[in-house]
């Protein structure tokens, strides 16, 4: 598996991550396709700037199975760094979650820059809370999470790289 960063020809990947009920059943329901060109640009724009690392997983036969992400917003009273992932259904539960996460974790800790990084997988999302334990996070408590409008309880996770 390889991480490279998401370019504008990711657009099927994006609808099979964000438009499918399933995988976005955690995360208050699936985006309208619609949207997806805007988000993906406005993605891409951030890697080309490099405010974010938005990065699509790859298999060894270059197939795209799912994204990790780390970047800044406000929340909290101050910015933070936030850490998300995504593997498509055929790639889970095979430990490609869990190597993503590590590889970006370990550019972040070479970069330096991200601080204290923050995951809020939803409380009943077993496999990403799961990830977050076996990556060394450390769990904070439960919160209730403003994802995109929709209010999630979440586990808040924070590892200090």
């Amino acid at each position: 598996m390889r991480l490279r960063d998401v370019s504008l020809d990711d657009l099927g990947l994006y609808e099979r991550l964000l438009c499918d009920p399933g995988m976005m059943a955690e995360l208050g329901g699936p985006m309208a396709r619609g949207d997806l060109p805007d988000k993906l640009a406005g993605d891409v724009a951030a890697v080309e700037a490099d405010t974010s690392w938005i990065c699509v997983a790859e298999s060894e036969q270059a197939e795209a199975i799912g994204h990790v992400c780390i970047w800044t917003h406000d929340g909290l009273g101050e910015p933070f760094s936030e850490i998300g992932w995504m593997v498509l259904p055929g790639f889970q539960g095979r430990g490609v979650g869990k190597r993503a996460v590590a590889m970006l974790l370990e550019r972040a800790r070479r970069d330096g820059r991200w601080g204290t990084i923050h995951a809020y997988p939803a409380v009943t999302n077993a496999p990403s809370n799961g990830i977050c334990r076996a990556s060394g996070f450390a769990l904070a408590g439960a919160v209730d999470f403003d994802y995109h409008g929709h209010i999630l309880r979440c586990h808040h996770w924070r590892l200090d790289p």
